[in-house]
């Protein structure tokens, strides 16, 4: 028995938790997909076959799939918990580079690793999808990447130009409220470098990842409106691009200490 819930998605990526209650040590009929994705266990362990070659997969040993590759599932232990990261051939070129072929298809989870797997999954419950959780992600896939595609992989390359310009045109569009900075992956476009390397150059630049930069921006806005009088949470929420009112609220309350019903009412003229 098999069950999935979707965390977080995009148009170039999806997360997912996959729940598997098998238990059989035959393998299963051949599977196909077109995707490129990277699965890492949470909790016990499944034998994947893919390529002629089998492997086994836990806590420690994560996989690569590749499209249109067949690929056997076997789970002589029982049961076993997953994350199932789905990516479009465009993002996945992006992180591993133009290769033909995989050097391996099997990735040591080693503890940072597993400490990153873990933030990921925290992050998706927060609702911020295009920026926290995709910085994250990026993290994990340039770790992956790392592994799997034989000479140095286009994420973890330096990439010659200044780190000062990039980031002064990321600021600008997000202080501007340019539409491509509603997301990492958009912006990072539109700058034409890679999602990586916009990440890394603003911890180095200005000493706070680019998530932290952008939710500055949004909280002095949302500052802004309360100070005005906002009344409507909701409305500030929608307006400034967080997930919901609860996600306003848990972004304040982290940076500021306060929710917002207590910064308006801080922010509130003094009575004479």
């Amino acid at each position: 028995m098999l069950s999935a819930t979707t965390l977080a998605t995009r148009p170039d990526f999806s997360i997912t938790a996959v729940t598997c209650q098998d238990d059989h040590a035959r393998w299963s009929e051949a599977e196909m997909r077109e995707d490129y994705r990277v699965v890492l266990v949470r909790r016990g362990r499944f034998r994947r076959r893919a390529t002629g070659a089998a492997a086994d997969i836990d806590a420690t040993m994560a996989y690569v799939g590749v499209p249109n590759e067949e690929e056997h599932f076997a789970h002589p232990a029982g049961g076993d918990d997953c994350t199932s990261i789905s990516l479009t051939p465009t993002l996945w070129h992006v992180v591993a580079g133009d290769v033909g072929r995989l050097a391996t298809q099997s990735v040591y989870v080693d503890a940072r690793l597993d400490l990153t797997h873990r933030r990921l999954l925290a992050t998706a419950r927060t609702g911020d999808i295009d920026y926290a959780l995709t910085e994250e992600l990026l993290g994990l896939l340039a770790t992956t990447a790392g592994q799997v595609v034989p000479g140095p992989a286009p994420l973890g390359a330096q990439v010659p130009g200044s780190e000062t310009a990039l980031v002064a045109a990321a600021r600008q569009a997000i202080t501007e409220g340019h539409p491509a900075s509603n997301g990492l992956l958009p912006l990072a476009e539109v700058l034409g470098v890679s999602p990586y390397r916009l990440s890394r150059s603003f911890s180095r630049e200005l000493g706070v990842s680019v998530t932290r930069y952008r939710n500055r921006v949004r909280i002095g806005r949302a500052l802004d409106r309360l100070e005005e009088g906002e009344s409507s949470l909701s409305a500030l929420a929608a307006d400034l691009g967080f997930a919901d009112q609860a996600h306003l609220c848990r972004t304040m309350r982290q940076y500021l200490g306060r929710t917002p019903t207590a910064l308006r009412r801080l922010l509130a003229p003094p009575i004479p």
